[in-house]
């Protein structure tokens, strides 16, 4: 089999739209891919990030079912990659079991942890899910830089609610905010409120 070339892509670029045909399974060798969706009324709502080592659930589906793309994906940052075209990665499927087992391990990872957000969205408050992704967003030194559209989108709330909650956090000493910049003052706090998750 002859060797796929590496394929790269600058950080905001659209890779795939509702109803786009898929090309191929994309193999990430650096950079990250965030996957959403966008209801009638303009809410978006973040369903995964794909990084190095991970695949996209979409797209399986997309190859594996002969569908169209149901959702968006967007290079969050700057992305190196391999694209292995359809009839190859149908090849592969059925004729190398090593190739097979990933693809289905990492299908099946993806999908419990989008059965883990549909329950999160469905059960935990707006706080907890707010808290939880403040601190997965976090450096080490507690900063992290997210407006409140991309915070909303995360844990699928609009963004007025995630800016009156915020506002909440600030009240309470659990965090401070800046243009464009959120310090967690208290992370341990912050963490109380998210160990529901």
């Amino acid at each position: 089999m002859a060797r796929l070339p590496e394929m790269r892509v600058e950080g905001g670029k659209e890779l795939f739209a509702p109803g786009a045909a898929c090309q191929g399974f994309l193999l990430l060798l650096d950079g990250r891919v965030r996957v959403g969706v966008t209801a009638k009324n303009g809410r978006r709502l973040l369903l995964y990030r794909v990084a190095p080592g991970e695949t996209c659930v979409q797209t399986t589906l997309c190859l594996m079912g002969g569908l169209d793309y149901s959702a968006e994906g967007v290079a969050e940052t700057d992305l190196r990659f391999v694209l292995i075209p359809a009839p190859l990665f149908e090849r592969l499927l059925r004729e190398s079991p090593d190739f097979a087992r990933f693809v289905f391990e990492r299908f099946g990872a993806r999908m419990a942890e989008m059965t883990r957000l549909i329950e999160t969205i469905a059960f935990l408050r707006v706080d907890a899910r707010l808290a939880a992704a403040l601190i997965a967003r976090a450096d080490g030194q507690g900063e992290l830089t997210a407006t409140h559209q991309e915070l909303a989108e995360d844990i699928g709330a609009a963004r007025e609610v995630v800016s009156r909650q915020l506002a909440v956090f600030r009240r309470t000493g659990l965090l401070r905010l800046a243009r464009g910049k959120i310090s967690l003052t208290d992370r341990a706090g912050l963490a109380d409120l998210a160990c529901v998750i």
